[in-house]
């Protein structure tokens, strides 16, 4: 179906700025989008206690947006680092508890380590991260792993490689993208640096302060948030007509490689996955195909008259509008394609580090399909 029988909206509708969102978001993930698109689509189309549910969660920034707007939140993503860095942050911990937590924990000192990972860390702070870990497993085994625990982990797993003294690592590429062991050897080489001692505790306690210096609505702790790990297109945890909006941002084509971006992050958390199980598709047929299936399962548990915000970037040069894509997938789903928004921004910070020009290659643009499920399921 082409999309110029569809109503387009082209304008400047959130702001740009990096930091202009709730301060729980601060965490790093790759191909991420901000927390003002979500928070647009929920003032918008929802009313508190609606369900919101993301079926490629990512970071959680859609099921954080859900709580602060007094919604339920509902997430699934096949990669489990992604319950690891949301769930927490939907209950997260008073300060106060996690400065009484860290030093009580005595971090075990005897680990055998991998010499490979001392291109990133100093030995003594890989030491700490081995000892982090053993800390983690042991008190799941017990059965005592607590939220304070739950939201160390996940701070510590995004403190763990970036490009200031505020992360683990010596200098390497963004958090949000963990580069192999040679690749840090040319940087380490390039930069002649090595690895400086990091103290892992003042350094989760300093991102948790940054996490958590917004203040908290009272409402926004709740039990009512339902995470998955599943396939999108097989979730049959959620019932028949329970969602009220669907925002959601899915693979694009062969863009990201979640795996490799995350491998020490999945390394820290203990996560061993089969690389096939995330989706990496390269032709636009494969891709359509695929999301036909995934709207078709958003069908089946989309209340009558909910809709569906979709986000896709501009990729390929934008000689591939994914929306075009969307819209076919989802007629054949039965979903009414009801308009297309796109949200166009002046430079950003990525845009230019990356050398790209304003609005091209979808660095600082969204395009979004807003769906509607017009006949029952």
């Amino acid at each position: 179906m082409p999309t110029k029988q569809i109503p387009t909206q082209v304008g400047e509708f959130w702001t740009s700025k990096q930091r202009a969102g709730h301060s729980l978001h601060e965490v790093s993930y790759r191909a991420c989008y901000k927390p003002q698109l979500p928070a647009f689509f929920i003032k918008r189309f929802c009313k508190v206690d609606d369900v919101v549910y993301d079926p490629f969660m990512g970071r959680g920034t859609t099921l954080i947006e859900a709580q602060l707007h007094g919604c339920r939140a509902y997430g699934n993503d096949i990669n489990p680092l992604s319950q690891i860095l949301t769930k927490p942050r939907l209950t997260p911990p008073a300060l106060s508890q996690i400065g009484q937590r860290l030093p009580e924990i005595t971090l075990p000192t005897n680990e055998t380590i991998d010499p490979d990972l001392l291109i990133f860390f100093e030995r003594e702070t890989l030491q700490e991260l081995y000892g982090w870990r053993k800390y983690f497993r042991q008190k799941q085994e017990d059965n005592q792993f607590d939220r304070t625990d739950a939201w160390l982990q996940m701070v510590a797993c995004n403190r763990l490689t970036g490009h200031s003294k505020g992360f683990f690592s010596v200098y390497t590429l963004p958090p949000n993208q963990a580069t192999s062991v040679q690749a840090q050897q040319k940087i380490n080489q390039k930069r002649g640096q090595k690895p400086e001692y990091r103290d892992t505790k003042q350094l989760i306690l300093k991102k948790s302060k940054q996490l958590l210096r917004h203040s908290i609505p009272d409402y926004f702790r709740r039990d009512d948030a339902r995470l998955f790990t599943e396939s999108a297109d097989q979730t049959t945890q959620i019932r028949n007509d329970s969602v009220d909006l669907v925002v959601t941002s899915p693979p694009f084509l062969d863009t990201v490689n979640y795996i490799q971006d995350n491998w020490l992050r999945m390394w820290f958390c203990g996560i061993e996955m089969e690389t096939d199980k995330i989706w990496q598709l390269k032709r636009l047929k494969d891709w359509i195909l695929q999301m036909r299936e995934v709207f078709i399962e958003l069908r089946r548990i989309l209340k009558l008259k909910g809709r569906i915000a979709f986000e896709v970037g501009e990729i390929r040069g934008g000689s591939v509008l994914l929306e075009n894509a969307v819209v076919e997938a989802a007629s054949e789903a039965e979903l009414t394609a009801e308009s297309i928004l796109i949200n166009t921004q002046h430079f950003t910070k990525t845009a230019n580090c990356w050398g790209v020009s304003n609005n091209s290659k979808g660095t600082n643009s969204n395009r979004i399909v807003i769906l509607k499920k017009d006949t029952p399921t």
